[in-house]
This record gives C-alpha cells, structure tokens and sequence, in this order.
C-alpha cells in the first residue's frame, strides 16, 4: 500500500463545505435570504374565490405534491383553501392528513349521489384554513357510473356554485387535484374550474404530452367552459447541476412566457418524506427548500393575478 505524505508547507488545504466560498455555503446563504424575505412579504387577496384545477395527462410530474403544498402555503399567509381531491387515488387527502377510508362521505357521493360539498368537506389538521373534499376508492368507478347521469360533465360545477352560494366564509382558492388521465373525472374539473396550473417536470419527456393537454382545455373551451384558460405553469423536480433541467426551463419559458412561474420547484427530499407522514412539507419542514420554493410560488401566484388584473 502507498502513502502520500503531503509537504509541511503545502498550500492545499481541505474542502471545507460552510466555507463562505463553497457551494454549500452560497445555496445556505440564498436559502436563508429567500426564507427573510419571506417572512417580511405580505400579500392581498382579492376577495374573489380562484377555481384553479392541477392537471397534467403526465404521470409522475408532482401533480398533487403541487396541489398540496401550494394549498398548504396559500393557506400559510392567511388564504382560505378548498382542495377537491378528484383523483380516485386519494393521495392529495392522504396528503392533507384527512381520513378517507371506504365509509367517509366524499366526493363520489357529491358526483354520484348528489349529497351537498360542505356535507363532505373536512379542515385538516395542518390549519383551520385548509379544507379537503376527500377522494375514497369508490371514486374508481364513478367514471363508469357518470355516463349514464344527466349533465354528466357538469356535476361538480353544479356542487361547487351550490356550496358557495351558500357558505359564509367563502374560499379564496378552490385547487382540484385531478387523475392523470382525461376522463369525466378530469373533465368535471375542467367544467368547474376557471384556471388550469399545469406543472411540468423538467425532463426529457416532460413537454410530450403538453400539446395534447392543451388541446383539450381548448375543447373544454369551446363545447363546456369558456371562462377556462392555462393561468401558470409550474416547473416541478427542477435539479439546477443538470444541463437538461435548464434547457426544459428555457424551452417552456419560451414558448409560455406569460403563464410560467419565476419560481422553480427543486428536487427535495423533504418533499418527498412529507406524505409518508400524512403532512404537506410546508408542515413537515417549513424551512427546507423544497417548502420555501411552494411559498415562494404560492405568493408568486397571487401577485401575478392581481397584477393581470390591474392591467385587463
């Protein structure tokens, strides 16, 4: 075995990793700046309640993560939010900490049984300000069973303009999470809903399906809901090391400059470690990256309405 003994007097020194000049050290220093400014910002709401539902026909692109944690972090400064979770999985509720075993009134009942939204509708244990609409494995068939239902594609627009009609304090964000998928599932949504927030993954195949996503809200559009538009799109498990990441980024922000969040949601660990605990990672672990950066979105989205809407 061979030694190297390093010179008395050798100028190289070890890596030291809080170095102020270190990687490490520059995203700790950005982090902790970012969570300041954070806390110093404050934010108006409208008044008017924002029917916003997260889609993307793409698996795996961090769509009820997205769902989730904005809710969780538009509640963190003092928004009142409504999750619909669409998706028969339940994984947005699961996520919310609310129990939707095969007993729980939820939204298949809404759909199929007509029972009014508050009946369902439960306040997680995160904040008195975050309420969920839970999803059951009944949900699984409730495609099959809304082909036959009158206005098929219109039964949670009919649930949801009847339960703000008549509760006092009324959302300022309802955010629907759907399934992967365009079934009456998503397509109820879509009728429901005036915005649609599409988060993309920055990989390879991340803009595959994009197109066709699009047409479909321009269908929606003309034979459903005209009101329907793409309002933001989101970059998710965005890994600023990777060459790849930056040429999604720049691709999307090329072709939808508009609609195109600043911020980026960056792979995190605590992201993805939240769930397993039925918590959002604005819960979990407020001050990690992954939860700053859905902060930092979820104020992005608001100062962007209201500055669209200063302009219309």
């Amino acid at each position: 075995m061979f030694h190297v003994k390093q010179a008395e007097n050798s100028n190289v020194t070890a890596f030291d990793p809080l170095d102020d000049d270190s990687p490490i050290a520059r995203q700790l220093a950005d982090l902790t700046a970012r969570r300041r400014t954070l806390e110093s910002t404050t934010v108006t709401l409208s008044g008017r309640t924002r029917i916003i539902t997260v889609s993307n026909q793409k698996g795996g692109v961090g769509k009820t993560t997205t769902a989730v944690n904005l809710a969780a972090a538009l509640a963190a400064v003092g928004a009142r939010i409504l999750v619909i979770d669409l998706d028969p999985q339940g994984n947005a509720s699961t996520a919310l900490g609310i129990p939707h075993g095969t007993d729980t009134p939820s939204v298949y009942d809404v759909l199929i049984d007509e029972f009014p939204l508050g009946e369902v509708i439960q306040t997680s244990p995160e904040s008195d300000l975050l309420l969920c609409a839970p999803s059951t494995i009944h949900l699984a068939g409730a495609e099959i069973e809304l082909v036959t239902q009158v206005a098929r594609e219109y039964r949670m627009r009919t649930a949801l303009e009847d339960y703000l009609k008549g509760v006092e304090d009324k959302p300022d964000f309802v955010i629907i999470d759907c399934p992967p998928s365009l079934g009456l599932l998503t397509i109820n949504a879509f009728a429901a809903a005036e915005e649609v927030l599409i988060p993309i993954q920055c990989e390879y195949y991340a803009l595959e399906g994009l197109s066709q996503l699009l047409g479909n809200v321009r269908m929606i559009q003309k034979h459903l809901n005209p009101a329907l538009h793409v309002s933001t799109i989101l970059l998710t498990m965005y890994d600023g090391r990777t060459r790849l990441a930056q040429q999604v980024a720049e691709e999307v922000r090329t072709h939808f400059t508009d609609e195109v969040l600043d911020t980026v949601i960056p792979r995190s660990v605590r992201v993805s470690e939240a769930p397993s605990f039925g918590q959002t990672v604005i819960a979990y672990d407020a001050q990690s990256a992954g939860a700053v950066a859905y902060r930092e979105a979820a104020v992005e989205m608001i100062t962007r309405h209201h500055r669209n809407e200063g302009e219309a």
